[in-house]
């Protein structure tokens, strides 16, 4: 039922985009095909290699300008939702107990209008990408409530200036204003094509697990040694899928697999599925496998946790 109903949205929404005043996008989450770190700046970050490959499970934002008279405290008035069948409900409505302003999306608006005039807005986000997952969907949220502000308000940005304004509000947000296969470097904003990526895996299908696990960042990068690689992660992404298994890392899944042993056990379950190669994402805590078929029984095979299956 539920992706009876976001798939019936989405088409409306295409069809519709600028009824009522009121405009709507689909922020993508994102996947890491391998992850590596390999140095560590002087105020703390981490430098990392990593190649990151947009899929499609989204979110739905809307804007609609709020009218002129309308009572408001704040310039831009959020609403949180998720559908009744969330796997994440009680977690997407503690988000929308938060205050607004630690909502990315809010913080895209307020960047923007510190250097633009933009009117008071009202923002609805459907959440449907699981948070803590390593999958970057609040990212997602922030980058894309950027382009949908250039859009709706024809700010003639451009994408190497959105792209600017994404950066500050976090490394991977960059990625997601034209959210393409790319090869990121730096904290994660730096970012070139990834050439083949989208070659390799057109057609596969992609499943999701992630469990009920919320994993530190800050606790992972603290066990870990930065160090490059053998090979990059970009030229393992060029060669055939098959040999993903031997030599595309995620540098992560030591020290947080350790901790959370039931993670590892989700990635050979997903080998024994059938995956040609499975990795978790980010920092975690999903894990994905790609598939040359169709997989079936993803979701009675892991009951527990929240999973996605789709093709690319």
């Amino acid at each position: 039922m539920f992706c009876f109903v976001y798939d019936l949205l989405y088409l409306c929404a295409r069809q519709y985009k600028r009824f009522w005043n009121t405009m709507i996008t689909f922020p993508c989450c994102k996947i890491n095909l391998g992850l590596n770190i390999v140095g560590e700046l002087p105020n703390g970050y981490h430098t990392i290699e990593t190649v990151f490959y947009p899929i499609p499970l989204t979110d739905a934002l809307e804007v609609k300008k709020m009218d002129y008279g309308f009572p408001s405290d704040t310039a831009c008035q959020l609403h949180v939702s998720c559908l009744e069948d969330h796997p994440e409900r009680d977690t997407v409505m503690h988000l929308a107990a938060k205050p607004q302003q630690d909502n990315l999306v809010v913080k895209a608006y307020e960047l923007l209008a510190a250097d633009y005039r933009l009117p008071r807005v009202y923002a609805h986000l459907c959440k449907r990408i699981p948070m803590q997952a390593g999958l970057g969907g609040g990212s997602a949220d922030g980058a894309f409530m950027i382009r949908l502000l250039d859009e709706r308000f024809r700010l003639n940005m451009g994408n190497a200036e959105m792209e600017r304004y994404a950066a500050k509000l976090g490394a991977d947000c960059a990625f997601f204003i034209t959210a393409e296969p790319s090869f990121a470097t730096g904290i994660g904003d730096i970012l070139s094509p990834a050439d083949d990526a989208k070659g390799n895996l057109h057609g596969y299908y992609l499943a999701l697990v992630k469990p009920d696990v919320a994993v530190s960042t800050r606790e992972a990068y603290a066990a870990i040694t930065p160090q490059k690689p053998q090979k990059c992660c970009r030229d393992i992404v060029r060669q055939p899928i098959e040999t993903w298994r031997q030599e595309l890392t995620n540098d992560f899944e030591r020290p947080v697999f350790a901790k959370f042993p039931q993670l590892a056990r989700i990635k050979e379950e997903l080998y024994r599925m059938g995956a040609v190669y499975a990795q978790m994402s980010g920092s975690g805590s999903t894990l994905f496998g790609i598939f040359r078929q169709e997989p079936s029984a993803v979701s009675s095979t892991f009951p527990d946790c929240f999973t996605a299956t789709m093709k690319l």
